[in-house]
């Protein structure tokens, strides 16, 4: 493959609809969605090989004010792929009128404007403002000539969205190889999309003090073309009193969250998957610099 390449960071608040935009540009599930805020914790890529050459998207967590040491995290990384990345693609929400934290994050982007796309978002939603979001672009030091409504959910408007960033890209070899999509590890894989069937069906506060560490992994049966990779896994908490809440009564939830991540996994991966999955404690982990290093990247 030859033609353009380039790396784009992906930014937004949290809920705009970054994550499901990356998995309708790229065709495949790149990163796990949420109606909980800020379900994305890493610079996850998602990679699109088209005639025009290949762009690769770095989907961050949604920028948020809060002096929690894991949110300064997560503001790192979208920081950090904001100034390392080609161009940025900025996700609106249409669906909510910009606030103080849409106003700070366009100043941010102002200084890289001639490198910014906007993606207005949610335009299948009844209450979607798109003029109002075009206007507070336009407002706000960015242009809105590179201004694009679309709905990511239903894969509306996005075929132009695209044409925009291959235009800006440059000349340059792919990064990645043309049967790439993603560049994740597959332990990875395996924790966020256990994770994610686990924030979507937890209440309150657990989804955010909860991660998933992949223990063990191997790959079992003589016969390469019929191999069962089989996994052990923990759903991490911060309290003794949150297990329960995951394991539920009779066990019935982590069986929820176990089966419904197999069904998950099953359809990303080629072999037979079998995932033994169990709750444990890691105290207070959010406050632990150790453990946010090791988790957010």
């Amino acid at each position: 493959m030859s033609g353009k390449a380039a790396f784009v960071a992906v930014l937004g608040r949290p809920s705009a609809g970054k994550s499901t935009l990356v998995n309708q540009i790229c065709g495949e599930k790149v990163a796990i969605v949420s109606a909980v805020p800020q379900t994305t914790r890493n610079a996850i890529r998602g990679i699109v090989n088209r005639e025009q050459g290949q762009l690769v998207f770095i989907d961050t967590p949604g920028r948020h004010k809060s002096e929690k040491k894991i949110n300064k995290k997560l503001m790192d990384i979208s920081g950090k792929a904001m100034e390392d990345s080609d161009m940025i693609l900025y996700v609106m929400d249409a669906s909510r009128p910009p606030g103080p934290e849409e106003t700070e994050l366009a100043a941010l982007l102002v200084p890289h404007a001639p490198r910014v796309v906007v993606a207005i978002n949610k335009k299948d939603c009844a209450n979607a403002d798109c003029a109002g979001a075009r206007e507070f672009i336009a407002n706000n030091g960015l242009d809105a000539q590179r201004c694009f409504s679309i709905s990511a959910k239903n894969n509306e408007g996005i075929e132009p969205l695209l044409a925009a960033l291959y235009d800006l890209a440059e000349e340059g070899e792919p990064f990645y190889g043309a049967e790439y999509y993603t560049d994740q590890e597959v332990d990875f894989r395996i924790a966020e999309i256990i994770r994610e069937q686990a924030i979507n069906r937890l209440r309150e506060e657990l989804p955010h003090a909860l991660y998933v560490a992949v223990a063990d992994t191997e790959f079992t049966g003589d016969d390469p073309s019929r191999q069962t990779l089989w996994v052990r896994a923990f759903i991490v908490v911060e309290r003794e009193s949150q297990k329960g809440m995951v394991v539920g009564k009779g066990g019935a939830m982590i069986k929820a969250i176990r089966l419904a991540a197999l069904k998950e996994l099953r359809q990303i991966f080629d072999w037979k998957i079998d995932l033994d999955l169990r709750v444990k404690t890691g105290k207070d982990w959010r406050h632990d610099d150790k453990t946010l290093r090791r988790l957010i990247t």
